[in-house]
Order: C-alpha cells, then sequence, then structure tokens
C-alpha cells in the first residue's frame, strides 16, 4: 500500500475568500512525480494564470529537485501545465478577467491510479479587517473548545 500524498497550502484560506473549487491534472516530467511521491514540493507561494493560448498554467509551485535524478533532472520552480476540460477553463478565464478574481492551488494529492492532481480555487483576496476576523474567530473555538474539554472531565 503506497502512503498517502497530501501536500496542502495552508495559507490560501486565509489570505483568500474562495468561491468555486476544481480539480486539474498536472503535467509533469519522471522525476518530478518522484518528487511528489516523496512528498518535496510546495505550493504556498504559486498561483495560477492563462497564457494567451487560453492554457492554464501553475506558477511558482516548488518540486525539490529527485534525490537520484542524473542530468534528466527538472527545473524546480518551472510553469507546469494543468489539464481541465474546456468548459471549466473557459469559465474560469472570463471569471478572472471580467471579475478580478485569483486562481490558488489548495492541494496537491495522488490518485489511487498514481496520478497527481492539483485542487484550485477561484478566490478573492481577503481585506485586512476579514483576516482579523478569521483570527478572532479561531481564537473563540478554540476557547470554547478548551472549556468544553474541561467541562467534561
Amino acid at each position: 500500500m503506497q502512503k498517502q500524498i497530501n501536500i496542502k497550502n495552508k495559507r490560501a484560506r486565509f489570505e483568500y475568500e474562495l468561491i468555486d473549487q476544481f480539480t486539474a491534472g498536472i503535467v509533469l516530467s519522471g522525476t518530478e512525480i518522484k518528487s511528489i511521491r516523496s512528498s518535496k514540493a510546495s505550493i504556498t507561494e504559486s498561483f495560477c494564470e492563462f497564457n494567451d493560448r487560453g492554457e492554464l498554467f501553475v506558477i511558482n509551485m516548488n518540486i525539490d529537485e529527485y534525490a537520484w535524478g542524473t542530468h534528466y533532472n527538472h527545473r524546480p520552480k518551472a510553469e507546469r501545465k494543468l489539464l481541465m476540460q474546456k468548459k471549466e477553463l473557459r469559465k474560469l478565464e472570463k471569471e478572472v478577467k471580467n471579475a478580478g478574481l485569483t486562481i490558488v492551488p489548495l492541494r496537491v494529492f495522488i490518485t489511487e491510479k498514481g496520478f497527481a492532481k492539483l485542487v484550485i480555487a477561484l478566490a478573492r483576496g481577503k481585506k485586512l479587517y476579514d483576516k482579523r476576523e478569521t483570527l478572532k474567530d479561531r481564537d473563540n473555538k478554540r476557547n470554547l473548545d478548551r472549556v468544553k474539554k474541561n467541562f467534561k472531565s
């Protein structure tokens, strides 16, 4: 049994208000998928954008070089193409151009068949007061859980 790979972007939920989520495949080379399978990837600073032909790419996704890769190794911060249906791509491109939204990656995972997938979200940036409210809600929930735990004892 293969171990479960689940690389998350924790900052995305704090920095952005998520509107809609999609799952996309990623075009990878051999050494890239091997590095992802050994959990050597990061999507914290990455984002997605369209090129002039309407193709979606993930930018700034860091996949460390494969330890046993020779001269066939990949570039760690290369642009990687995302695979989605045309209808979904057109919808995303329209939303990004018209509404000024952005596309952020949330999670990288490996499917049962061994393919790497990326969960992306259409998002709107939060204002400073929204971030403060998120922190306040998190603290309140933590305090409430602490009180509930002490009350049960």
